[in-house]
């Protein structure tokens, strides 16, 4: 299968820069965040050599204040065709690109000077034909406003059409071991076959992001959704030296998925997002090799409630009533 593996920051944005400079005809990138000021000035050289550069970015938010606002200036300024993205969809989640119609790379990294250099992350690149026909398909129904159906059969895995299936699909096909990274464990479906997966003696590793690091707004179901697998009996860490952002799935050291799908249902059913199934030997030996090295060099993430009120508590999290612990009544009792 014709896949390769980026795993960030140990390959540098090296390893996305240099395919753009060798771009010849045409670059199509779709990216939530664009911040980054070398990627700015490799897409602008591309178009500055005459290839056909579009851009999709997430929008403004509701407010009006836009993270890519600068690079939407910039790009706009230098000839680029830049676009907001589908209005389909809240939010375009999705990162990635395709060069010259011949490879397309599959992110979970943002486009932003830290993803490559502080945080966890991962790319798959195709050369597969019918992957790239696929991915260049979507980015013209994107851009235009119109409907996309996904191609049956494919490698490729969207949001919101099909992702939750296949993740689900993916686990329930799991029989001895299955690796996780992702920051967000929150939809009720995979928090169920993860359970499933566990019980029916699946060894069930998950790396997840501290407890108060997550999303308010969904911080309930995250901690929940966590600690529910957790007693079951799947372990739970967290990264020390890297932030995690990437989110990757590693089935049976044989199969594996990439992308930018978070495990909630925002993603799934909201935002448009991307990511790819493979069983490239090669793609899945490194992912595995990085899964035990990140491993090493995590903790427990602690899931007590005496130690869920004290990491949320300890970072000023309001509104912790929510989660019923059994320890907070008496918390409650001593501060009234």
């Amino acid at each position: 299968m014709s896949h390769r593996l980026i795993i960030l920051p140990d390959d540098t944005c090296d390893a996305i820069i240099d395919p753009i400079n060798r771009a010849r005809h045409t670059l199509n990138v779709r990216m939530f965040l664009f911040t980054d000021r070398s990627l700015l000035n490799a897409v602008i050289s591309a178009r500055r050599r005459g290839v056909h550069v579009r851009v999709m970015l997430n929008p403004a938010r509701r407010d009006g204040t836009s993270d890519n606002q600068v690079a939407r200036e910039t790009l706009l300024a230098a000839g680029v065709s830049v676009r907001d993205s589908s209005s389909a969809f809240a939010v375009t989640h999705q990162k990635s690109m395709v060069i010259d119609d011949e490879v397309g790379f599959i992110e979970s990294l943002n486009w932003e000077t830290r993803d490559f250099t502080q945080t966890r992350d991962y790319a798959v690149e195709t050369t597969n034909k019918s992957e790239i026909a696929e991915m260049v398909r979507c980015f013209d129904s994107d851009w235009h406003e119109q409907p996309f159906l996904p191609a049956r059969g494919s490698n490729l895995i969207w949001c919101p059409n099909n992702g939750r299936q296949r993740i689900a699909d993916f686990i329930d096909g799991a029989k001895q071991t299955l690796w996780l990274q992702n920051e967000r464990f929150q939809d009720i479906v995979i928090i169920e076959r993860l359970v499933r997966a566990a019980k029916r003696g699946v060894r069930v590793r998950i790396m997840s992001r501290a407890l108060h690091k997550l999303k308010r707004k969904k911080l309930f179901e995250g901690v929940s959704g966590l600690r529910i697998v957790h007693d079951v009996g799947a372990k739970v860490r967290m990264l020390k030296d890297l932030k995690l952002h990437g989110k990757i799935m590693i089935a049976d050291s044989q199969r594996a998925i990439v992308g930018s799908i978070n495990l909630s249902p925002g993603s799934f059913d909201d935002r448009r997002e991307l990511a790819i199934e493979t069983c490239s030997e090669q793609v899945v030996k490194r992912l595995v090799q990085t899964a035990e090295h990140d491993w090493k060099r995590s903790r427990k993430l602690p899931l007590s409630d005496a130690a869920v009120l004290a990491d949320l508590e300890g970072h000023g999290v309001k509104d912790i009533g929510r989660l019923a612990l059994a320890c907070q009544k008496g918390a409650d009792e001593q501060h009234a």
